[in-house]
Order: C-alpha cells, then sequence, then structure tokens
C-alpha cells in the first residue's frame, strides 16, 4: 500500500528559539499556553535527555510501521518523528534498530501514540523517546500511512513543523510562528517561580503562588 509523502522536509525556527526552550519545563509551557495543548498517556522511556526539535509527522495504520520507516529515509538534524499509530498498543512501531537509525540521522527522538519495544536499549541511552506503553510484539509492514500531516497524538494535534518539547512530565507542542512570545512568557514565569521558591527558602512567604 502506498505512502503518501505530503512534504520530504520540514521548515526549522530560529537555532536560539530552539535553544531557549532547552531550559524551559514542560509544565511551564503548558501554564502559558492556557494548559490545553499536550499529549495524554505518554511517557519517556530514555534514560532523561530533554527533547527540543521540530516536529516531523508519521500517520500510520494501527501495528504497522511502514511508513515510519519511510519516513527515517527523510528526517535529519532538528527533527523529532511524530507518529500517530492511534494509540494502539497491541504491536511496537518501533524498537532498538530503528532507534539507531533515527539516531544516525541526527533526528532528535520520537515522539509515538503507540507501542515500543527493545526498552532496555531506550533506557540505557539519552535519545529522547516518548510512547504509550512497551510490547514484545512486532508491526506489521504493510502501510497505507502519510508523513507530514498534521497528527493527533494522545488527543492533541501536532502539525509538521510544530516545536515539540519533551521531559520528565511529558510532550507539549506548539506553532513556530508564535515561540518567540511564548518563550519570553515562559522565562518570565520561570523567574516569578524561583523568586517564589527563594522566598519559601528564606521563610518569607505569604501565599503569593495560590494567587497566580
Amino acid at each position: 500500500m502506498t505512502i503518501a509523502i505530503a512534504a520530504n522536509s520540514v521548515p526549522k525556527p530560529p537555532a536560539d528559539i530552539i535553544a531557549g526552550f532547552r531550559d524551559a519545563p514542560t509544565s511551564i509551557i503548558s501554564d502559558n499556553l492556557s494548559r490545553l495543548p499536550g499529549a495524554v498517556g505518554l511517557r519517556p522511556f530514555h534514560r532523561g535527555a530533554k527533547l527540543v526539535g521540530t516536529a516531523f509527522t508519521v500517520r500510520t495504520r494501527p501495528g504497522d510501521n511502514l511508513a515510519i520507516h519511510r519516513a527515517l529515509e527523510l528526517v535529519g538534524p532538528g527533527d523529532v518523528i511524530v507518529v500517530d499509530g492511534g494509540g494502539d498498543e497491541t504491536r511496537a512501531l518501533v524498537g532498538e534498530i530503528m532507534k539507531n537509525i533515527a539516531q544516525w540521522r541526527k533526528a532528535e527522538g520520537y515522539v509515538i501514540d503507540g507501542a515500543i519495544r527493545d526498552v532496555a536499549a531506550f533506557a540505557a541511552d539519552d535519545f529522547p523517546c516518548f510512547a504509550r506503553a512497551v510490547i514484545h510484539r512486532g508491526p506489521y509492514k504493510n502501510g497505507p500511512g502519510e508523513i507530514n500531516v498534521p497528527v493527533t497524538i494522545g488527543g492533541s494535534v501536532i502539525s509538521p513543523g510544530d516545536i515539540v518539547v519533551g521531559d520528565e512530565d511529558g510532550v507539549v507542542s506548539f506553532p513556530a510562528a508564535g515561540a518567540a512570545a511564548l518563550l519570553e512568557a515562559v522565562r518570565a514565569q520561570m523567574s516569578r517561580e524561583e523568586e517564589t521558591l527563594k522566598a519559601i527558602r528564606e521563610g518569607r512567604y505569604q501565599g503569593s503562588y495560590g494567587k497566580s
């Protein structure tokens, strides 16, 4: 079956924008997106590195990874491979070999609304992988699938070229167009929260956090 490719690559935001979000917790990014966007039900399976990059999206039939293999021929530096597997947990879409291919292509990591396997290989590595579940059963490779189209990941719509950030708390995404203003708001909240923590440590906290 065919794999439809809407675009072979995705536009990248300025490097300083991507760099700025490397220190930004997903929780604070979420707060400044009205606490609305963000994938539900995914968790990190890697050793702990931060995920920041640009969404290179894949939609595949549940339990089938042919489209992911095709995407791995196209991804490059800065790309986060975002896979809409329909939330299916009965077959793994990615394992150790596909992890290594993505690393070799210098992708930033995986976000998978579906299952993975070879979990020990992910746990021993800093290469980011967020997924829904683990299962030993392998995938079909029949298609169909789509590459670089809007996808749904854990209830969150992610479009090609969106910025994707992942950490221990989960995954959040947003359009690159508003990223500079969002980063400014995130940094302001980080500063306020650090001041609150300092006030608690110094014994002068007066309940300001509950009013923000």
